[in-house]
């Protein structure tokens, strides 16, 4: 169960942070202090963790009324997560719903930044934290690690088509009025392939997208969720995606070229 905010009220936040967590009870002790000194509620959808992360987070939703927890009985999945978070978000009416990884990776010096790009202009429909457009960068990464990252993003671009250079980005910021027109039942993406489905269907209607350079510090406290399944799952996710474009692409051509003919040979 979650128990949000009410939609009415001068106290109440215009923005709201979803947070997914399997434990990271020492990492949100440290991130939420720094959080909440801006105007944001957060909501944290756990999966099931056995460490401290529910105590933490029910202490801070005690302390403040500004914390909400939606607790799962098993671990359910990354885009899962963001889905069941996204839905509250959007039925309590926030203006602005923020995406955020829960172990420190995501600054929120950096978010300060995020949220006045968001703000600035009406039209401005989804901010992407990105690490790989100029004045971006990644902190304490393996070589590997940033290859394997740069790699995903220039082969999903490639195969989608998307002008966003970093699609597995998990720092966003969508405003709630157009997050509201994205058919969540429609993303069934977990891992990296959630957050390019996320930007795919995003540019798929027409929203305006843009970058902002931010500096991504891996984690100090806890075990990354990243594995070879969540890799596989985006490469060939990202495969199917893009052949199907490419393949109806061909089909329009063929069609409009067949139109074409049949014009001319009915001007003859």
């Amino acid at each position: 169960m979650v128990k949000m905010r009410e939609n009415e009220g001068m106290n109440r936040a215009p923005s709201i942070v979803v947070i997914p967590t399997i434990n990271e009870g020492a990492n949100l002790r440290r991130l939420l202090p720094d959080l909440l000194a801006l105007p944001v509620d957060v909501l944290v959808v756990d999966d099931a963790s056995t460490d401290d992360t529910v105590a933490v987070v029910e202490s801070f939703a005690a302390q403040t009324g500004r914390v909400s927890l939606l607790r799962r009985p098993e671990k359910l999945g990354l885009g899962s997560a963001y889905r069941t978070g996204f839905t509250h978000a959007i039925a309590a009416g926030y203006q602005y719903i923020i995406q955020m990884d829960g172990d420190g990776s995501h600054r929120v010096v950096d978010l300060e930044k995020l949220m006045q790009e968001a703000t600035s202009a009406p039209d401005i429909d989804l901010v992407i934290g990105s690490r790989w457009i100029p004045g971006g960068a990644v902190l304490d990464w393996p070589k590997h690690r940033e290859l394997l990252s740069r790699s995903a993003n220039l082969y999903s671009r490639y195969m989608l088509n998307l002008n966003v250079r970093d699609n597995t980005a998990g720092f966003r910021i969508y405003r709630g009025t157009f997050l509201k027109r994205i058919d969540l039942r429609r993303i069934k993406s977990e891992g990296y392939a959630f957050q390019i489905e996320m930007t795919q269907e995003a540019a798929r209607i027409e929203g305006t997208i843009i970058e902002i350079p931010i500096l991504f510090v891996e984690r100090e406290t806890g075990v990354s969720k990243m594995s070879g399944k969540i890799i596989l799952e985006a490469l060939i996710k990202v495969t199917q995606w893009g052949l199907l474009r490419i393949i109806g692409q061909c089909l329009h051509r063929a069609h409009a070229g067949l139109a074409r003919a049949c014009n001319h040979r009915n001007t003859l």
